[in-house]
């Protein structure tokens, strides 16, 4: 039987970095109480959580890979809403952010995972920034966790 190397569920001691977009809060703001829930239930303590605030999802890219630079986080999880509204800005603003999380993770060697909602309407946001397991931010933060076990168990 060939080995399977797979992320475990578990943060336990591992730090991690929430870079969030505070532009369209009402969602965001769900999305980061969905990420910290999900951190909690992976056994990340709270004082192993930072979370930086950014103007809005252009910006993430950038402070997700400064943080990752540091070193001190085992993962990073992008937090946003990108809501379609009548110009093509949506569009490019939405392929530059996800380019520019994959870009910044390759470059940094940290994990980062897309919890930035790309979306045609509030409302489908909102639906998306739910309770529970149906928030993209809880997604993301679990992701996150699982990715940095795998890296830490590849790089062993």
């Amino acid at each position: 039987m060939p080995k399977i190397w797979e992320g475990k569920s578990s943060g336990r001691g591992m730090r991690f970095a929430v870079v969030m977009s505070r532009f369209n809060s009402t969602v965001t703001d769900k999305l980061l109480e969905g990420a910290v829930a999900a951190l909690r239930r992976c056994s990340v303590a709270d004082e192993d959580v930072e979370i930086v605030r950014v103007p809005g999802a252009f910006e993430i890219p950038i402070a997700a890979k400064k943080a990752a630079a540091t070193g001190r986080f085992a993962a990073v999880v992008c937090l946003g809403a990108i809501i379609r509204g009548g110009t093509p800005h949506w569009d490019y603003l939405s392929r530059a952010v996800t380019e520019g999380i994959v870009k910044g993770s390759l470059d940094a060697d940290v994990p980062m995972t897309n919890g930035v909602l790309t979306t045609e309407s509030l409302s489908e946001a909102v639906e998306r920034a739910g309770k529970g397991t149906d928030n993209k931010g809880y997604d993301a933060a679990v992701a996150a966790v699982e990715m940095a076990s795998l890296v830490r168990q590849l790089g062993e």
